[in-house]
């Protein structure tokens, strides 16, 4: 079964399960269902969920929307123009952003934890969980989640993806980037 196809099925299945939690009546964070703001616009979240997530609701963004006009503490930019983690400027970055109660979101987890371990060293992986970390929205530049931002060593952005994306996938973009990233068990 090839890549593409499994990815299909994957997705099917998220998009399945979002409909129904959908229909139980509650709120998904998934990129297929969730309130998608155009760009520049902020989604205020649903009533049910200002009850639930008060810290969501403070900041007036719901997931796979976009705020804009905030900053991140260690002030690199959105696009790139600074890596975050001091050090490893010369390492490609995976950049994944989501939040706990995205479906796509925890599916992605232990990917990039595989990733994180099986890369060290020639691979810089970080996760922004947006509900914890407003201000990633619009440091970069998010629209659903989860999002995924591929930068080279210099800290440009090659690309971004939004939605689930497998390990293969995530590779076989690295490679299709021309960035080499080695065997998964530490020999380059």
């Amino acid at each position: 079964m090839s890549n593409m196809a499994k990815s299909s099925i994957v997705i099917g299945l998220v998009v399945l399960v979002g409909v129904v939690l959908a229909l139980k009546g509650r709120r998904s964070s998934c990129p297929f269902l969730c309130n998608q703001a155009p760009a520049g616009q902020v989604v205020a979240p649903a009533a049910s969920e200002q009850a639930e997530d008060a810290s969501a609701s403070a900041g007036g963004v719901a997931d796979a929307s976009v705020a804009e006009g905030s900053a991140v503490a260690d002030g690199t930019a959105g696009d790139a123009s600074g890596v975050a983690g001091g050090g490893a400027a010369s390492l490609p970055r995976l950049v994944d952003l989501g939040a706990s109660t995205c479906i796509p979101c925890r599916m992605m987890e232990p990917i990039l934890e595989s990733l994180r371990q099986e890369y060290a060293g020639r691979l810089q992986v970080e996760f922004y969980d947006i509900r914890q970390e407003k201000e990633a929205l619009s440091r970069f530049k998010v629209r659903v989640i989860p999002t995924q931002i591929f930068y080279d060593g210099q800290g440009q952005e090659l690309w971004r993806h939004e939605g689930f994306l497998g390990k293969e996938a995530i590779l076989a973009k690295w490679q299709e980037l021309g960035v080499e990233l080695g065997s998964a068990s530490g020999q380059p």
